[in-house]
């Protein structure tokens, strides 16, 4: 069997475009139920600490990767047509439920770096405070 780059290349791209797809369908309440406990299941296991083949190299951690694509397309193939066309629609122009959650996330996060960089840059000042109010007394 010959090993197509091109192949191998689209694969590649598609993997996130796909997962990102999965993502939306798993937040959407009109995506059917049996899907997406398969495909939660598919992923907890790739998530469990039972990793029976780890101690082949380099198949034992394909195997995870090969089954983490699987379970997403799978669970894609198996919503409703329109429904995924609606969310690809989304994803490509920017505006899926996962760019939002993305959004949110760096937003959260950003908060939180901007508190911790304050918080740092207080905390010298009120040193430099009880330091000259020690000297005085």
């Amino acid at each position: 069997m010959r090993l197509n780059l091109a192949r191998a290349r689209v694969l590649l791209f598609e993997v996130p475009r796909t997962a990102k797809v999965a993502y939306c369908l798993m937040r959407d309440p009109r995506a059917p139920l049996g899907p997406k406990i398969a495909a939660g299941a598919a992923l907890g296991l790739i998530a469990s600490p039972l990793d029976v083949p780890a101690w082949i190299p380099v198949i034992g951690d394909l195997d995870m990767l090969a089954l983490g694509v699987l379970a997403i397309r799978v669970f894609v193939d198996a919503c409703p047509d329109e429904l995924v066309d609606e969310h690809r629609a989304s994803v490509q122009s920017g505006e899926s439920i996962f760019d939002h959650d993305l959004r949110l996330a760096m937003a959260a996060a950003y908060q939180v770096g901007r508190r911790l960089s304050s918080n740092g840059q207080a905390r010298p000042a009120d040193r430099e405070t009880r330091e000259s109010e020690d000297e005085s007394a």
